[in-house]
C-alpha cells in the first residue's frame, strides 16, 4: 500500500508549529547601460542566508535548517543585513555571468522590507552591478545550484528575454541590444516545466486534492468527470487572477484550498459514489486552487507580449502534473486493488482519513499560526 505509507510519512514529517514558509523563485531583473550592467535580484534571503538547499523543496519547513530559517524571517533589518553581506560575499561569485569575459558582479544595495507575516516569504532585494567589456553583444548567466529557481528578465531593450532558470542552468545567449524575445512556441515550452514543477514536487496540497478525488471511484468514468470540472475551473480564475482581472488576498485563498482538501477527503469516507452535487463542488474548489495557481505564476510574470503561450504553457503543465499525479496513484493501486471488494475499507478510506487530517493541520497552520 504505497500510497498510505506515503500520506502516512507526510502526516509525520508536518511541523508541529510555526507557518507555512513556501519557497518562491528567485526574480531577476537586468539591463544594460553605458557599459554597467545592473542586475536587481528580488529573493527569499533568509532561505540563503540559513542554508536551505532550495533545489526541488517546496517548503522550507521540510529542512533541517528551517529554526534557522524562522529565527532570520523574524530579525529586523538592522539586525538581518550584516549576514546577509556576509553571505554574499561568499555566494555572490557562484552567480556567474560572462560577456565573453566573465563579469565581476560587486554589492551596490541591500532592501530588506519590515517584518511582516511571518507565514508568508519576505521579499528582499540584492543590487548588484558590474562592467561589461567594451565589445560585449551578448551575455550568459549561470543560475548558483543550491539556489533553487530564478526567473530571468530583460528590461529598457526592445523584444526583451525572460527566462526560467534551475539552480546550476546556464541561460542561453542574451543579445544586449534586445531581439533575444521567445517564440510563443519557446515561452510555452519554458513554462509548461513552471506549471508541471508546482504540482510535483512542490504542489502537495494539490496532490492531496487530486488523490481525493481519485479515492472516491477508481472507475474511469467518475474520476474523469470531477478531474475535467476541476482543470475548468482552475482555468479560469488561473487566466482571471495572472491578468490581474481577479485579485483574491493569498490569506483567504490559502486555508479554503486546504478547506477543500478536507472537505472532498471526508466526503469520500461517507458516499460511495459520486453524488450530483460533488461536481458543483468540485468546480467551485477548482476556482479556489486556480487563484492559488494565478499566485504562483503572478511571482514569475508574464511576457507582455506572450501572454497566451505562457499562460497556456502553466496550464498544460499543471494539467500534465495532475495526470502524473492520477497515473502514480492508479499504477500503484488503482490497477493492482481497485476491484477488490475490502479496497475501500483498508486502502480508500484509511487514505482519506489522513488526507483530512492534513488538510485539517494546513487550515489551522494558515489561519492561526
Amino acid at each position: 500500500m504505497g500510497i498510505l505509507s506515503l500520506l502516512s510519512s507526510l502526516m509525520l514529517c508536518l511541523p508541529m508549529s510555526g507557518g507555512a514558509h513556501e519557497i518562491t523563485p528567485t526574480i531577476a531583473d537586468f539591463d544594460v547601460s553605458d557599459g554597467q550592467l545592473r542586475l536587481l535580484l528580488r529573493l527569499n534571503i533568509e532561505a540563503f542566508v540559513a542554508g536551505i538547499d532550495l533545489d526541488d523543496r517546496s517548503d522550507t519547513n521540510s529542512s533541517e535548517r528551517s529554526a534557522d530559517y524562522d529565527l532570520l524571517r523574524n530579525m529586523s533589518q538592522d539586525e538581518l543585513e550584516p549576514m546577509v553581506r556576509l553571505f554574499v560575499e561568499d555566494w555572490l561569485p557562484t552567480v556567474q555571468v560572462e560577456a565573453g569575459d566573465p563579469v565581476l558582479l560587486q554589492l551596490q544595495k541591500i532592501t530588506i522590507p519590515q517584518v511582516g507575516d511571518a507565514s508568508l516569504p519576505r521579499s528582499s532585494v540584492l543590487e548588484l552591478s558590474g562592467s561589461l567589456p567594451g565589445s560585449a553583444l551578448y551575455l550568459n548567466v549561470t543560475w548558483p545550484e543550491r539556489s533553487g529557481a530564478v526567473v530571468l528578465r530583460q528590461n529598457a531593450v526592445p523584444e526583451p528575454y525572460t527566462g526560467y532558470l534551475l539552480g546550476g542552468v546556464r541561460s542561453p545567449a542574451i543579445s544586449l541590444n534586445g531581439g533575444a524575445v521567445q517564440s510563443g512556441w519557446e515561452v510555452f515550452q519554458s513554462y509548461l516545466p513552471v506549471g508541471f514543477d508546482h504540482i510535483l514536487p512542490k504542489g502537495l496540497d494539490h496532490i492531496l486534492f487530486v488523490l481525493g478525488l481519485f479515492f472516491l471511484s477508481t472507475r474511469l468514468r467518475p474520476l474523469l468527470w470531477q478531474v475535467t470540472t476541476f482543470t475548468l475551473a482552475h482555468s479560469i480564475t488561473l487566466a482571471l487572477g495572472a491578468l490581474g482581472l481577479v485579485s483574491v488576498n493569498t490569506a483567504l485563498v490559502e486555508p479554503l484550498i486546504a478547506a477543500s482538501i478536507v472537505f472532498v477527503a471526508v466526503e469520500n469516507i461517507f458516499s460511495r459514489r459520486l453524488h450530483l452535487w460533488r461536481p458543483v463542488v468540485v468546480f467551485a474548489f477548482g476556482l479556489l486552487h486556480g487563484l492559488g495557481f494565478a499566485t504562483v505564476l503572478g511571482e514569475f510574470g508574464l511576457p507582455q507580449n506572450q501572454v497566451v503561450p505562457a499562460l497556456l504553457g502553466f496550464n498544460v503543465g499543471v494539467e500534465l502534473g495532475q495526470l502524473a499525479v492520477i497515473a502514480l496513484a492508479y499504477g500503484t493501486l488503482g490497477y493492482w486493488f481497485g476491484t477488490h471488494p475490502k479496497y475501500r475499507g483498508r486502502v480508500a478510506i484509511p487514505a482519506s482519513v489522513t488526507i483530512a487530517l492534513i488538510g485539517s493541520y494546513w487550515f489551522y497552520e494558515r489561519v492561526f499560526l
